[in-house]
């Protein structure tokens, strides 16, 4: 695929996303005055953590939930659907390294050493534990943490998130290898680029962040060892037309013990952990979906109970 035709393609999902008037009217998120207040961050800042001077800021009171975005986004991302998280939720929201507001720096870009850096934010903080969860790359950078540092993380939400490069569509890792510094003049005028300079602190390095991201993608990886020491409860969504194969997702919720046998009568086999498949979503429209705060915040809450058919029936 010509990279202007792959960054086209790219463009236009972003377009869908940073566009409220491109949105249907059915998935379009309700702003009220008081969600948009909602938006206003409590606290921000700058933290200093391994040579990456990350950004971070801080909406709404309750349990404390780290919220990670995908590539080529910042924490913004979220905006859609973050007031509803922060009505009853504390909620933590770090541009990842060289992403929004967070420069790149000079340190190597990987999963395993932002997963480190996430850790030590929230200590920075003040928490000791907290809910995580992430989209895409920020899922990569939660899954990383969860293994790294499983005492720091309570709950974990990994959003369109595999456990090994094979798990993507054949046809997406060429597509993937293409990304590079020769990409950012076609990607001038496109909502990514648009959205990195306006925040970035050093905006220049748009092309050295696609050199990382691009170098990063090309790169093979399997993490299945490591899925087994998620102890912790842990959720996986996806959209019905995600970029990873279904049967990536399936074996991915396998091998945290769910989808094994049936759950029985009483849910008495029922596992600790969940898969949740959204509906006409894709990989470039689930982080927004409001089907994401309806599905997860249960999870993250641990609610288990549901009423049974007697129960029902009774009413």
């Amino acid at each position: 695929m010509p990279k202007t035709l792959f960054f086209a393609i790219l463009a236009s999902a972003m377009t869908l996303i940073a566009s409220p008037s491109a949105q249907s009217e059915e998935t379009k998120p309700v702003m009220t005055s008081e969600t948009k207040a909602l938006l206003k961050p409590e606290k921000s800042g700058l933290l200093p953590i391994d040579g990456v001077n990350y950004y971070y800021a801080v909406y709404g009171k309750g349990e404390p939930l780290l919220l990670l975005h995908g590539g080529l986004g910042s924490s913004d991302m979220f905006a859609p659907i973050l007031p509803k998280f922060a009505e009853h939720r504390t909620v933590i929201a770090v541009d990842l390294q060289g992403h929004g507001r967070t420069a790149l720096g000079e340190r190597p870009f990987g999963l395993e050493a932002m997963g480190d850096d996430m850790a030590a934010i929230v200590k920075a903080l003040g928490y000791d534990k907290v809910d995580v969860m992430g989209y895409s790359l920020g899922g990569g950078v939660a899954f990383r943490m969860a293994v790294q540092h499983p005492e720091a993380v309570r709950r974990l939400v990994m959003v369109s998130t595999g456990y090994a490069s094979n798990g993507f569509y054949d046809e997406m890792r060429p597509q993937q290898a293409q990304v590079s510094a020769a990409a950012a003049e076609f990607m001038k005028d496109t909502p990514m680029y648009k959205s990195y300079v306006a925040v970035a602190p050093k905006p220049e390095d748009f092309p050295k962040l696609l050199d990382a991201l691009g170098a990063f993608m090309r790169k093979d990886y399997d993490f299945s060892a490591d899925v087994p020491k998620l102890k912790m409860p842990v959720m996986l969504v996806y959209g019905d037309s995600d970029m990873y194969k279904p049967e990536h997702e399936i074996k991915f919720f396998q091998m945290l013990g769910g989808g094994l046998k049936d759950a029985g009568w009483m849910r008495e086999h029922l596992s600790q952990n969940r898969l949740a498949i959204i509906p006409n979503r894709t990989h470039y429209d689930v982080f927004f979906a409001p089907e994401l705060v309806a599905s997860t915040m249960p999870f993250l809450d641990g609610v288990t109970k549901v009423k049974t058919w007697d129960e029902i029936v009774s009413e």
